[in-house]
């Protein structure tokens, strides 16, 4: 059976299996469709939870943004990873024994204010609909490669199918659908990565297979590609930076406590029973998250090793890179780059009409390097990969079987399709339950505010659609922006509506509204977009270098360190807080009963 036909058929399979669960699940009431009825079990939910937190970014990009980066592509495995146990152990259990639907609801009923619920949505919708634009690119570009059709009909197929089994399904029918993609994912993630680890090395666990000798040599994986990307102008990879120390600590914090402060993963911990089993759930999504995260260095070194083994017949022996005959005919080019190439992800540019690929760093400040390919007549550099490439398009480097490319697709598929149901329900939950009934109509029915949660659900759908197929400039191509936006604006409201009672509802909205204008300010007067245009408005935020060097997908952590700032200066100058809300926080922060033993 031919790669086309078993791709559809995998695929589609898949697709198959979430219609099928989304409507033996399907929500019946206001409780089933915004938390699934708070009956799910810790170990489901730990897996719903880990599917719908490893989105496409997790899935797709972060091996790719590491295979490019190397040690600087950690930012996201600490930040990521450091920011879900963050949520876990500070945030969560707290969170449950509240009791209530969404994060708006809380931030509403704990600053005892319409208003404050009315920015927390605001904040919640800027970060949630920044964040599924990289959920539909995703679907575009999976599609667009593994079935043969355009992005555009990719993105609406995906639209289809999210609206099946999310505006009927609800909470309920996503969750159980998400314990059947995490299934997927993880396989598809893993398998080609074991595959690929016993070829390289012999090893059957991609996580040591990273650390160890090549098969029948006595060089380990890590050295050979630090020597084939130096030899090639390109930064060492166990050694190269994300910019400087402070950037670098600002974009590692931005993404932890934006990761803590993202709505659609909060309220999976409104699902289970019990505060316990929002605990226990925790703990099992760091595990199944996990699998994930300790294969996706060993991936995107493996990846990069192998395309320039694809490219470069000289890394195999150990001669000149820069030989004539150690850069492959373009004729002779794989059928994977061929397949590639047809999604516009993978660009070939034969400049010196040699009819070979070149595929080097031209930009590289290594005089030697420049030296050599001027030496041997190349113009520049003649391939373009595109990080998103790298996962999807790994296993056809490798050349591993037709049905484990298949695989790979329809886990690509199912990380975005994920988290895009979460995302949507977010954003649903937010306009039907703290917009209309909380806000503009509380004496709403419960029918009436199931159905206008489903409309919501299914205008977000559509608007999801379109922000795909038209990005904007400034959210293009990036999810961690939305990690900033939450962690400027919604995570300080959080902590500070836990851990501290006497925060007001004055000094919370204040906060919020300030560290998202200060982060929203920043990425766009970097870009140079909006209202203000050119080279002054740049020059605002310290030229295209930033603040300090600071990257506007980091500057989040200033704007979380702004809205603390902020909100404890006007809380100060303002009314305190009510006592019997000051007794609400304590009650659920400090269990009952606590330090009567001492007497305090």
């Amino acid at each position: 059976m031919d790669l086309q036909t078993i791709t559809y058929v995998v695929v589609g399979f898949t697709f198959a299996l979430y219609l099928g669960i989304a409507f033996w699940a399907r929500a019946g009431s206001t409780s089933e469709f915004y938390v699934a009825g708070g009956g799910v079990h810790p170990v489901m939910n730990g897996m719903a939870t880990a599917a719908d937190w490893m989105s496409a970014a997790s899935f797709i990009s972060m091996a790719g943004l590491i295979s490019n980066m190397g040690y600087g592509g950690a930012v996201f495995l600490m930040g990521w990873t450091g920011g879900y146990v963050l949520l876990a152990m500070l945030l969560a259990p707290y969170l449950r024994k509240f009791g209530k639907f969404t994060v708006p609801e809380f931030i509403g009923d704990r600053y005892y204010s319409k208003a404050a619920r009315s920015i927390a949505v605001l904040c919640l919708l800027v970060a949630s609909v920044t964040y599924i634009i990289g959920q539909m690119t995703g679907v575009g570009v999976a599609f667009s490669r593994f079935l043969g059709v355009t992005k555009e009909v990719g993105i609406y197929i995906g639209m289809g199918i999210v609206f099946a089994y999310a505006v009927f399904g609800g909470m309920k029918g996503i969750t159980y659908t998400q314990v059947a993609q995490y299934i997927v994912l993880i396989l598809a993630y893993t398998v080609p990565a074991v595959f690929i680890s016993l070829n390289l090395t012999g090893n059957v666990f991609p996580q040591f297979g990273l650390g160890a000798d090549l098969v029948g040599t006595d060089v380990s994986l890590l050295a050979k590609l630090d020597q084939v990307v130096t030899e090639l102008g390109f930064s060492e990879y166990t050694t190269t930076s994300r910019g400087s120390m402070l950037n670098m600590f600002f974009y590692t914090v931005s993404l932890m406590i934006g990761t803590a402060g993202l709505p659609h993963v909060i309220v999976r911990f409104f699902t289970v029973p019990k505060v316990s089993d929002a605990r226990k759930s925790a703990g099992w999504a760091l595990f199944f998250i996990a699998i994930l995260y300790t294969t996706a260095p060993a991936v995107g070194a493996m990846a990069k090793l192998n395309l320039h083994s694809a490219v470069n017949a000289g890394v195999n022996a150990n001669s000149d890179l820069f030989a004539a005959e150690n850069s492959i005919k373009a004729d002779d080019r794989p059928d994977w780059m061929k397949r590639w190439e047809v999604t516009g992800l993978l660009k070939f540019d034969d400049k010196n009409g040699d009819g070979r690929i070149q595929y080097y760093n031209d930009k590289t400040k290594d005089q030697a390097v420049l030296a050599k390919a001027e030496a041997a007549g190349w113009k520049g550099n003649e391939l373009t990969v595109n990080a998103d490439i790298i996962v999807l398009a790994n296993p056809e480097i490798a050349l591993l079987p037709n049905w484990v490319i298949a695989l790979v697709a329809a886990g690509g598929l199912a990380a975005a399709l994920s988290t895009a149901a979460g995302l949507l329900l977010a954003i649903s939950s937010a306009i039907s339950h703290d917009l209309i009934k909380g806000v503009f109509k509380p004496e709403i029915s419960e029918k009436s505010e199931l159905l206008a949660g489903k409309l919501s659900m299914a205008g977000a759908v559509f608007v999801a659609g379109y922000l795909g197929l038209n990005p904007p400039g400034f959210a293009a191509g990036t999810v961690a922006l939305a990690f900033g936006i939450a962690a400027s604006s919604l995570f300080p409201a959080i902590v500070m509506g836990i851990f501290s009672k006497k925060m007001n509802s004055e000094g919370a909205m204040a906060g919020m509204l300030a560290g998202l204008s200060v982060t929203l300010f920043y990425v766009f007067a970097h870009k140079g977009i909006l209202f203000i245009k050119g080279t002054e408005f740049v020059d605002m935020v310290g030229g295209v270098d930033g603040w300090f060097g600071i990257e506007p997908n980091a500057i989040g952590t200033l704007g979380a360190i702004v809205n603390f700032a902020v909100a404890f200066a006007v809380c100060k100058f303002t009314a305190p807080t009510p006592m019997h809300i000051q007794d609400l926080v304590e009650s659920i922060r400090i269990p009952k009963g606590a330090g009567a033993a001492t007497g305090h």
